[in-house]
């Protein structure tokens, strides 16, 4: 298992390394003078000229390529222009709220997805498969900013029950942090439920026609057995891909949740930053967030092992 580990592990290695290039060229790839499109078009030369020498951009193409790699290697992500702070301490003040948000949809998307994609399958070509069925349509048909738009004029301008805004770290009670992160979280999660119970029926449904089912079923084990133990656990690869994605997704599709309930988390600062022309701080970190990727995919691909002892021998 360990040698399986590491060997993910160097895998990733290759993966980390384009990320990190392909972060370096976002600077490069833009239209125009970056130092320019910064500073801003009224800048004088000597604004202008100083967030070239600021951002490296006076050396050649190589060794800026060089210096970044070298940087990156000691934890050295860049400095924010608008924060005047370093990338990296600006990702790690916001990571807990993006983590929460993702967290949560998560743990709200993983038990109710394969709940309902179980119960679709087991009651297959049933009203009970067909109301399972079109209700996960609709999670992933309707848009999330949409849904979110809803969601706080009904539960906070209407009802009350929960902020409209605005984040409440868990250090201060888990009551008011988690109040200040249901909604978001149970928003975001609407599309994943949708996403992962369309999965996991179609992984059921191809478990539950195999001959090992019937056997089960024949040799009188309870339905409880046979759908809980031995067909759902067959089915546990595909979800556990699925959940992968998922959780990617969920990191990815905190931006518009971000913006939408106002938390100060790494999409809504991307969102900024973006729209501040801060380069420095979106390459970072969509560099940072490449990395969190990566990371999760290795997990998944060692969950694999774990889930089928068939996979450690490919």
């Amino acid at each position: 298992m360990i040698r399986i580990v590491a060997v993910k592990f160097l895998q990733a290695v290759p993966v980390v390394v384009i990320i990190s290039i392909l972060a370096f060229l976002l600077l490069s790839l833009l239209p125009g003078d970056p130092a320019v499109i910064i500073a801003g078009e009224q800048a004088s030369p000597a604004a202008i000229e100083q967030v070239r020498k600021q951002l490296g951009l006076d050396r050649p193409f190589l060794e800026q390529l060089t210096i970044w790699l070298l940087n990156l290697a000691q934890g050295n992500f860049g400095s924010s222009l608008i924060l005047h702070q370093s990338v990296l301490s600006a990702v790690v003040e916001r990571l807990p709220v993006t983590l929460s948000l993702a967290a949560l949809s998560i743990s709200f998307t993983i038990p109710v997805g394969v709940l309902l994609g179980s119960v679709a399958a087991y009651f297959r070509r049933t009203w009970i498969d067909s109301l399972v069925m079109t209700t996960a349509l609709l999670g992933v048909s309707i848009p999330a900013f949409w849904i979110a738009i809803l969601g706080v004029i009904l539960f906070s301008v209407q009802l009350g029950w929960v902020p409209s805004s605005g984040f409440v770290p868990i250090s201060q009670g888990a009551g008011p942090w988690f109040a200040s992160i249901a909604l978001p979280a149970l928003i975001l999660s609407l599309f994943q439920i949708g996403f992962l119970s369309r999965m996991t029926r179609s992984a059921m449904l191809d478990v539950l026609g195999q001959d090992y089912i019937r056997t089960a079923r024949a040799k009188g084990l309870s339905e409880w057995r046979t759908v809980g133990k031995h067909a759902l656990r067959n089915a546990l690869i595909l979800i556990i891909t699925a959940t992968g994605i998922l959780l990617s997704a969920a990191i990815g599709g905190s931006v518009i949740i971000e913006q939408v309930f106002a938390l100060p988390g790494i999409g809504r600062m991307v969102v900024q930053a973006i729209l501040a022309r801060d380069y420095p701080l979106v390459q970072g970190t969509m560099l940072i967030l490449g990395f969190t990727f990566v990371m999760i995919n290795l997990t998944v691909d060692i969950l694999y092992t774990l889930a089928d002892p068939r996979v450690r021998h490919d």
